[in-house]
């Protein structure tokens, strides 16, 4: 299994949002948008920011993916 943030990345489209935006707003860095742009793993404190900033249950930005072997 693997995580994914396409939900994330939706969302800011639908908010006509860049991910510099985002960085900003939810106060993370660069560094940690691009991890999230491969989908690595992250601090969870990052995850709560970004949810604080958007206003939106963790549900609502990751995903679990079951890696099809």
């Amino acid at each position: 299994m693997r995580i994914s943030y396409k939900k994330l990345w939706k969302m800011l489209i639908d908010r006509e949002m860049k991910k510099k935006d985002l960085a900003e707003l939810a106060e993370i860095s660069t560094t940690s948008i691009a991890k999230l742009g491969r989908n690595e793993n992250v601090n969870t404190d990052i995850l709560l920011k970004i949810c604080r900033a958007l206003k939106c249950d963790i549900s609502e930005i990751m995903e679990i993916v079951r890696i099809e072997e």
